[in-house]
């Protein structure tokens, strides 16, 4: 779905108050009920399978968000948002300054859309699993959100497989069967947001179908920052008494800029500043699946799920180019070279030969004359395609055993993805508003005759250099899991996981022959726990689990140190990462009081949690070149810590509050690299155990409420609040932290009449200037009169913003 609509939009208005009047006319509400949520499908394979048990018997801890709570931030577009918001352990942390596309950490461990940054939660939407291929990313912003049912985030379940290290998420889409209705929303506000969405469900018989489609537009609240969103969703569905079909299409086209965090000394001058640019995103993605269910007997019933998934997105960014006139000690003094302080000269390596690798040269090997006074930057461009494709087969058994309820699960899967992977740079210069350009008539900036825009490298191809892979993976799953009731109260789960991962790569440049490689990787994990219910409203859990994480395979092809990676823009060597393993522990209790208070219910759940990692994954920037990186085991992190939640529910008040601790720290004493950190030491920073992991709080609390004013008019209020966190590049933990923060939201909706409804959502109420994310970088001059004296660069959240729309049933 493609919007084309002005910018400038439609700004929301607290005049939704007058409509308040409209109370006397006799619309019909339906009352506020806790969603009924107490069974949980426990694999990813169609979530109303056999597979699906009572919370009650399940041994970790399990959250999960209902439509109906992402139906009050639909201004947003955002399933993140009310993650966020809502579900206790979930922060957000926002590196490109756009809302559509941040990291959602969860127990200290992230699902992320960014290119590089280690993930340790595994997403899957309809039974397949959506991180994509290359990099293990979330891309967010290609979830049709309207489309929605639920989110269940699951701990210590290895049966989601690979990279469910600290969780998965679950996302159940709605069909034909589940929501029927015709809807159309449009909605407007800050920043010239103008978007819209429509739903329509019907079932007639057996059949029945579902569509869904959304767009976003507006012009970011920072400079040079727009979003736009087309995202869409069909679903038909077949269901006899015996079995369940489903034939599910969707697709998404986005577009972001201004991707990326801001120097601390620019944002201080005005909140809404960016760096060098531009610094656009694009991202495609098509899927088609079928899901289906069968009963063979009374006892047992097959389900399973097959898809094709198609994917693609480009990044252009401009950067300084980190280029000077060649060293005196080099026989091209006059031509452009590669800063060269970031490498080590090689055993037997002449002086001579070491200075004349860092030349720049183009397509035909021509040196490019240095011109003094020119801000030397590049255009990078990256483009990532990925094809997949593979399933899932599962069977469930439900057959007694000793005359004890018993549920027996076993399957497997395979999922196949071929990819490909480019980068390149073309030279070009920073002009005095920060933009990285070319310009043929014009020599200072960049432009060279006879090379045009075409791929720049050094001659040793080191440091920058064009890339162009291709590669497979091939992962396969093996399962088995069962629930046994020992008594009526006791359930005891025990099940295991074999994990098999290959990952090949293969250069086409002949600049990187080293990352031509096949890797290999298997584990199996194992899961035990009990359940244990002293009451029809108290169940004790507690288990064990462990998992593992696959390295990426930009990771592989970006391991080595003497090879680094101008991340993400290329591709060097490869040397062997080992895989992430994890081992999991949890403790809690969980009810539901039906009747708490007259009619009013009360959920609840306290628990405990420990995450150990063996040779965890970092993503460190070499000394003296920070525009450079590569990707290095660690012996051991750690995530521990403390969940505590309540929700009441009242016929016309609805209250939530929760609590999380989360304790992410370094198991290990040794030196990292963190060039810009003001106080490295020679571009190293020494780790010691219990040094907190960077951008993870320790302390989370939110609240929110919503309540009926009169029978159709509902107000709601919601609040987070963060303690402080270290900034990336601070392993050590030497320097000052991000503050802490808080922020607060309103959401209301008037329903006019019985198929019309006004609403509104106002995100950070108290115009909050506060930041979730930062990192350091190079100081010095950049172009014409700016100058980074700070080495602090951050992402500022977006400020006071109101959207208001309209909802039309049938």
């Amino acid at each position: 779905m493609g919007l084309r609509a002005l910018r400038g939009g439609l700004v929301a208005s607290v005049a939704l108050w007058p409509c308040a009047v409209l109370a006397q006319q006799a619309v019909v509400v339906p009352t506020v009920t806790l969603d009924q949520l107490d069974v949980v499908a426990t694999t990813p394979v169609l979530a109303s399978g056999g597979s699906a048990l009572q919370l009650n018997r399940i041994p970790s801890n399990v959250e999960t968000v209902s439509a109906r709570e992402f139906e009050q931030d639909r201004a947003t577009l955002d399933p993140t948002f009310t993650l966020a918001r809502r579900t206790p352990g979930v922060s957000l942390s926002d590196g490109q300054g756009n809302s559509n596309r941040q990291t959602l950490t969860y127990r200290g461990f992230d699902a992320s859309p960014l290119q590089g940054n280690p993930q340790g939660l595994t997403v899957y939407q309809n039974g397949v699993r959506i991180n994509e291929a290359f990099g293990d990313v979330v891309n967010w912003d290609l979830i049709p959100s309207v489309a929605i049912n639920r989110i269940d985030i699951f701990t210590g379940n290895p049966v989601f497989g690979l990279n469910a290290l600290g969780g998965a998420v679950n996302i159940e889409m709605k069909n034909g069967f589940t929501w029927q209705g015709k809807e159309v929303t449009v909605l407007g506000g800050s920043d010239g947001r103008i978007a819209g969405s429509l739903q329509y469900g019907q079932q007639i018989g057996n059949w029945a179908f579902y569509f869904a489609g959304e767009g976003l537009r507006d012009a970011g609240w920072r400079f040079q920052s727009p979003s736009e969103i087309g995202r869409v969703y069909a679903d038909l569905g077949y269901r006899t008494p015996d079995s369940e079909f489903h034939l599910v299409a969707s697709g998404a086209k986005t577009f972001f800029g201004a991707a990326a965090a801001t120097p601390v000394d620019f944002s201080r001058a005005d909140p809404r500043a960016i760096f060098t640019y531009p610094q656009t995103t694009s991202n495609e993605v098509g899927q088609i699946q079928l899901n289906g269910k069968v009963n063979v007997s009374p006892t047992w019933d097959l389900a399973g799920n097959a898809y094709y998934r198609r994917y693609s997105s480009v990044y252009v960014d401009g950067n300084d180019g980190n280029f000077e006139q060649c060293s005196t000690r080099s026989s091209n003094r006059g031509f452009l070279c590669f800063e060269d302080d970031g490498f080590v000269r090689a055993p037997g390596q002449s002086e001579l030969a070491f200075r004349n690798q860092f030349t720049i040269l183009g397509a035909q090997n021509q040196r490019v004359p240095f011109t003094a006074g020119v801000p030397y930057g590049t255009i990078d461009v990256t483009k990532t395609e990925a094809t997949g494709y593979g399933g899932t087969l599962q069977a469930t058994n439900r057959d007694t055993l000793a005359g004890h309820n018993n549920t027996f699960i076993v399957g497997g899967s395979i999922d196949v993805a071929d990819y490909t992977y480019k980068s390149s740079s073309t030279l070009g210069a920073i002009n005095p508003d920060l933009s990285v350009t070319t310009n043929p008539a014009n020599p200072n900036y960049g432009f060279i005759p006879g090379l045009g825009t075409t791929q720049l490298r050094t001659a040793a191809a080191l440091g920058i250099a064009p890339s162009a892979v291709f590669g497979s993976n091939l992962y396969m799953g093996l399962y088995a899991v069962d629930t046994f009731d020992v008594t009526d109260a006791l359930s005891l789960t025990a099940g295991a996981r074999l994990n098999f991962a290959r990952i090949t790569t293969t250069d086409t440049t002949g600049f990187s022959p080293d990352v031509n490689g096949t890797h290999y990787f298997n584990k199996i994990n194992p899961v035990a726990g009990l359940a244990y219910r002293f009451l029809p409203e108290l169940t004790l859990y507690g288990g064990y689990s462990e998992s593992n994480r696959a390295p990426t395979p930009l990771e592989l092809a970006c391991a080595n140190p003497d090879r680094p990676c101008l991340l993400p823009n290329s591709l060097v060597a490869d040397p062997p990462l080992k895989q992430v393993t994890g081992r999991t522990y949890e403790v809690g209790i969980r009810g539901t009081v039906p009747k708490f208070y007259e009619n009013a219910i009360l959920n609840y759940k306290l628990g405990l949690f420990r995450t150990d990692l063996t040779n965890d994954i970092l993503q460190l920037a070499t000394p003296g070149n920070a525009a450079r990186g590569y990707f290095v085991n660690v012996p051991a992190t750690q995530r521990q810590g403390i969940e505590v939640a309540g929700e009441y529910v009242s016929e016309r008040l609805s209250l939530y509050a929760n609590y999380a601790l989360v304790d992410a720290t370094f198991q290990f004493n040794g030196d990292l690299s963190s060039p810009n950190n003001p106080l490295s030491n020679n571009g190293l920073i020494t780790v010691t155990r219990g040094n907190k992991v960077p951008l993870v709080p320790d302390h989370q609390v939110k609240v929110g409420f919503d309540y009926y004013i009169t029978p159709i008019w509902r107000f709601g209020m919601n609040m987070q609040a963060f303690s402080s966190s270290y900034y990336r590049g601070d392993e050590s933990n030497l320097n000052r932290k991000l503050p802490a923060y808080f922020v607060a939201n309103l959401n209301t909706s008037v329903q006019v009449t019985e198929n019309v409804q006004v609403f509104a959502l106002v995100t950070n109420l108290f115009n909050h200037r506060y930041t979730t994310f930062g990192t350091f970088a190079e100081t010095g001059p950049v172009a014409g009169n700016y100058t980074i004296n700070d080495p602090r660069t951050t992402t500022l959240a977006q400020p006071l913003s109101a959207y208001g729309g309209l909802k039309v049933t049938w």
